[in-house]
């Protein structure tokens, strides 16, 4: 776990999940932004004029091939990675061996060979990395976790989670870099990352074997073509077409998403944001069913789909001695006129519209049932991105850490190889139809 003091801090990637760090460190006087890293000057401008609005001054813009440079130059003691998944490695190793800690977002990276080269680099210089899951740090969340470990359901057998991202956020994810797998892993890999860590994290269990069916069911053109949503634009921005279509997205409504991603910073890298979810080229899956084997002898049945009318998500746990359940409603429905343009919306920052109710309920043998209380948050992960970031860098000026239990503890390298293993192991069974074994992906090396 890194300390609360992150000192010098360059951000490596400038889209929009970077914004949480950087405005996150700004707010905290113990620690400053140093320097950012991107092949975008404009999004690089962007957080710079974050940082003036906060008061902090700018920090000096280099491109990844000068990542080694900057670690020296700027004196670095803690480097944020935030880039596209599949290039995490490419910062991770060069930042241990230079003696930097290193803070990376989830997934830690996108492939079982990088994956084995991040423990190794690990193992060779005897340190952790930490990976943000910041789901971990959601109060509602950590109820769940604590009623398993006082053993309230006994020994749990059994888990079924169906997770449910609607028409306007699960959309998103094929209308930018993550609808291609090589960048993202898919959404086993990206998405629901998130969830494995809970599942590991909540059973304190490992997984050891991993069956699972996925395709693309819903979007890309065949499909649009076929439920009858095709469109023909390519990319919304400038298309008369994209302006009748519930899916679009329309960057330029959006302050935010117009200044990252927008025309002038179009022209800097040809990064098309806003992409027809419909059009072709699409090869991540939108529909999956998983069956996951843990150490425990816990077994968990896994559903994603991308494409509801309503965002959410229901876990239920059968034990020796009852039954906890937890629903999640995010979004009750989206209306067509709601065309999505709010960043934080898209990325859990904020609330999404039509919220709906949560719930976590415990089921004894041989008692009635009973609601377990929590306290519920909507924005900004359920409450878990602010208290992460106070573990990571300390609270805010007038601010307590609110540090919960010894169970919130940040996840490292380990962490991040246990949830990669089940969506790697996954996307593996995709293509050969059979269940496939943890320990044969030799993600350790």
């Amino acid at each position: 776990m890194p300390s609360a003091n992150p000192g010098r801090v360059a951000i490596v990637g400038t889209g929009s999940r970077g914004l949480m760090f950087v405005n996150g460190i700004a707010e905290r006087p113990n620690s400053i932004v140093v320097a950012l890293c991107d092949q975008n000057t404009v999004r690089s401008e962007y957080y710079n004029q974050v940082l003036e609005g906060q008061g902090r001054p700018r920090a000096p813009i280099f491109k990844p091939e000068q990542f080694g440079e900057m670690l020296v130059s700027e004196r670095v003691d803690t480097v944020v990675i935030t880039t596209v998944d599949a290039t995490h490695h490419l910062y991770i190793i060069p930042a241990l061996k230079a003696g930097v800690r290193v803070i990376t977002e989830k997934p830690m990276t996108t492939a079982v060979e990088k994956c084995r080269a991040i423990n190794q680099a690990c193992k060779q210089i005897g340190k952790h990395i930490t990976v943000t899951f910041n789901y971990r740090y959601n109060p509602v969340h950590e109820v769940v976790k604590r009623t398993i470990a006082e053993g309230q359901i006994g020994n749990v057998l059994s888990v079924h989670f169906e997770w449910l991202l609607d028409t306007v956020h699960g959309a998103d994810y094929f209308k930018r870099w993550h609808a291609n797998k090589e960048n993202s892993g898919g959404l086993m890999v990206h998405k629901s990352g998130h969830h494995f860590d809970l599942v590991n994290w909540w059973l304190d269990a490992q997984p050891s074997e991993v069956a699972g069916m996925g395709r693309l069911a819903f979007y890309g053109d065949k499909n649009g073509k076929q439920h009858g949503w095709a469109c023909d634009y390519k990319r919304a921005q400038g298309s008369e077409q994209a302006n009748q279509d519930p899916f679009a997205i329309h960057i330029e409504a959006d302050e935010q998403l117009n200044k990252l991603y927008g025309p002038d910073a179009h022209k800097v890298d040809g990064y098309e944001r806003d992409r027809n979810c419909f059009q072709s080229g699409i090869n991540i899956e939108d529909d999956v069913g998983l069956l996951v084997r843990y150490n425990s002898g816990a077994i968990m049945t896994y559903h994603l789909t991308a494409y509801n009318p309503w965002e959410g998500y229901r876990v239920m746990f059968n034990g020796t001695k009852g039954r906890l359940e937890l629903e999640v409603v995010e979004s009750t429905h989206r209306l067509g006129k709601e065309a999505m343009t709010s960043t934080g919306a898209v990325h859990g920052t904020s609330p999404a519209p039509h919220v709906g109710p949560s719930r976590v309920s415990l089921h004894p043998l041989w008692e009635p049932s009973r609601d377990v209380p929590i306290v519920i948050e909507h924005g900004s992960h359920g409450g878990g991105d602010t208290r992460m970031l106070n573990i990571l860098f300390g609270p805010r000026p007038g601010e307590a850490v609110e540090a919960g239990d010894a169970s919130k503890q940040a996840a490292t390298e380990r962490d991040g190889t246990l949830a990669l293993a089940v969506g790697l192991a996954a996307n593996e069974s995709f293509m050969t139809g059979k269940f496939v074994k943890v320990s044969d992906l030799a993600l350790d090396g």
